[in-house]
């Protein structure tokens, strides 16, 4: 099932992607035509350009946008993150319901699937609930892409700066930022306790500096932006420093344990 969801989203992404690649070395305006242009693109223009005239930068313009779409999006990024915590204190019990229907047959392997979604509706773990944050912030990152692509474009639109950084180049220095960013938010989300995932923890920061060399930095200002207010809801839910305190038993000479 997990492999069915990270391909759909997969074919999904390209599908965006490739919805706007053939004119990315194309100015963008109000009249530019298609539904990914009226809906998606001009529309994320429209509005970096706006807060760029009330704060003075297209740089502070991105990171308002970036603030604005991740605090529309948190509800469901609490949701999700939850979830997660909640699939993580169920794994003793998933594992003991693999251990007990261990037969591949059709009857054994139903009764483990009606074991499983009863005690996943019991303590209110959506094993969906991972997706949909990523299936709804896909087209608004390769929307974001596109953007800022056709404002590079756009002879009457000057990304300009941020701080050292030019918007419209690739940033190195920036990119390893958004690297460092995504590891300590997966460092300190549900990786942290979960075998599984710890490649991600790895792969994901390794990829984003790997895009981040090579797309514009306006871009890779969006992934920090992001990580940081990520970084911020692990923080209250995860509450990372707690494991520390969590210390196991010293087991002493004689074979026993002490605290």
């Amino acid at each position: 099932m997990n492999k069915r969801i990270v391909m759909l989203i997969s074919l999904i992404a390209v599908a965006l992607l490739l919805s706007g690649c053939t004119e990315f070395d194309q100015p963008i305006s109000g009249d530019s035509e298609g539904f990914w242009n009226e809906f998606i693109v001009w529309p994320l223009v429209s509005v970096i350009t706006y807060f760029k005239g009330l704060l003075g930068t297209y740089g502070l313009g991105i990171i308002a946008v970036t603030i604005i779409i991740r605090l529309a999006l948190l509800p469901l990024m609490v949701k999700q993150t939850k979830s997660s915590k909640r699939m993580q204190e169920v794994q003793p019990q998933l594992k003991a319901l693999q251990e007990k229907y261990k037969s591949k047959d059709a009857v054994t392997q139903q009764k483990y699937q009606k074991e499983m979604m009863a005690l996943f509706q019991e303590k209110g773990v959506n094993p969906m609930a991972g997706c949909l944050p990523v299936l709804i912030q896909m087209p608004i990152l390769i929307g974001f892409y596109h953007a800022i692509s056709r404002m590079n474009n756009t002879p009457s639109i000057d990304l300009g700066t941020f701080l050292i950084f030019p918007l419209a180049e690739p940033s190195i220095i920036l990119a390893v930022i958004a690297g460092l960013m995504q590891f300590v938010v997966l460092r300190t989300g549900p990786a942290m306790d979960n075998p599984q995932m710890k490649i991600m923890m790895y792969f994901m920061p390794i990829m984003i500096i790997g895009f981040g060399i090579v797309l514009p930095s306006a871009l890779t200002l969006y992934w920090v932006i992001g990580n940081i207010i990520s970084l911020i809801q692990n923080m209250f839910i995860y509450r990372p420093w707690e494991k520390k305190e969590v210390q196991q038993p010293v087991k002493t000479k004689a074979g026993g344990a002490k605290k």
